[in-house]
């Protein structure tokens, strides 16, 4: 006997010939809300009607809500992501959420992907670490499903947001460099609109205008082989004769520092944005911007609720201080 098929959101989108998120909206009695036609509204609920269709196979709780959130991160594997996750994880099962996991890998497509579903399913929200060039796509998400950016925002769209202060701790590694006497301090960055990276190069110019120093920056393509990219880094230290450097993500950290070892006549004393556990086993250990995941993940699930609740009347920005731990590699 053939297995009746489910009847799923899309299925009544389609027959209506509308989006997936106008029918959650209805199914949700969120119409009036979301300025929906009351025409509209009455033949989306007349045809569930018809059917008899049955909401998610999510358990449904009360207010129409199904208690699961989605995190969408770039890299599930990062380690501040995968522990801002930890303690999401475990902030949400204390307010009786389930959280799952999308990893998106900063591709645009791939993440609508994830959304669109978080949407049939009816999460009651999501976190998202924005990809490049999502602006439009972000509008267009926060009219359909409760949402906070996470690690970085879109300057252009008004939603929620929670980033570690950037700025500041690119500031305070260069200007603690600077401090140590060096007179040559660089940066290693990427090609990146991104908020973050910006916001760190930023920091480190009001640090280099502030102590009337020459700024020497090697920006890296994210996309370039990696033999490349550590060539470049070898490069840009040597050939500028660098004292100090501050990588602006462990990524590069890692990568130039195995790249520079034994390439340069003097190695660089070194500060690297984001810890890793690599950095406290290499000799000299590795000074680093901190971003505090725990107070950041607080303030996630904090905002979150506040947009799932209706609490908001308008977006919400949180800048959480970074924290500048000062290791062997910035002082030896």
């Amino acid at each position: 006997m053939a297995t009746k098929k489910r009847i799923s959101i899309s299925d009544i989108a389609k027959a209506m010939g509308t989006s997936i998120t106008t029918v959650s909206f209805i199914l949700n009695g969120k119409a009036k809300e979301r300025r929906i036609s009351d025409a509209l509204n009455k033949r989306v609920l007349d045809y569930v009607k018809k059917i008899g269709y049955k909401p998610s196979q999510l358990i449904r709780k009360p207010a129409g809500r199904t208690k699961v959130l989605a995190l969408l991160l770039e890299n599930i594997t990062d380690p501040l992501f995968s522990e801002v996750g930890r303690h999401i994880e475990k902030m949400g099962a204390a307010s009786g959420y389930h959280v799952l996991y999308f990893d998106t890998s900063n591709d645009a497509n791939k993440t609508m992907q994830h959304i669109q579903l978080c949407i049939e399913k009816e999460f009651d929200g999501l976190i998202l670490v924005p990809p490049e060039d999502f602006e439009e796509a972000a509008d267009k998400t926060k009219q359909h499903i409760p949402m906070v950016l996470f690690d970085r925002f879109l300057p252009t769209v008004k939603t929620s947001y929670v980033v570690s202060d950037n700025r500041r701790g690119a500031y305070d590694a260069t200007k603690h460099l600077l401090e140590q006497e060096n007179k040559r301090v660089g940066l290693v960055s990427l090609y990146s609109n991104q908020t973050h990276i910006r916001s760190r190069l930023d920091g480190y110019m009001d640090a280099m205008d502030e102590f009337r120093m020459q700024p020497f920056i090697r920006k890296l393509s994210a996309e370039s082989p990696m033999r490349e990219m550590e060539e470049q880094m070898v490069e840009f230290i040597g050939d500028n004769k660098l004292d100090a450097v501050l990588f602006a993500n462990h990524h590069l950290a890692i990568n130039g520092m195995k790249a520079i070892d034994g390439q340069v006549a003097v190695l660089p004393r070194i500060v690297a944005f984001d810890d890793h556990a690599l950095f406290t086993l290499h000799s000299p250990a590795v000074s680093v911007v901190a971003q505090n995941a725990e107070q950041i993940a607080e303030e996630l699930m904090r905002t979150l609720t506040l947009e799932i609740e209706g609490k908001l009347k308008e977006a919400r920005g949180v800048l959480v201080p970074s924290m500048l731990v000062i290791r062997e590699s910035s002082i030896s």
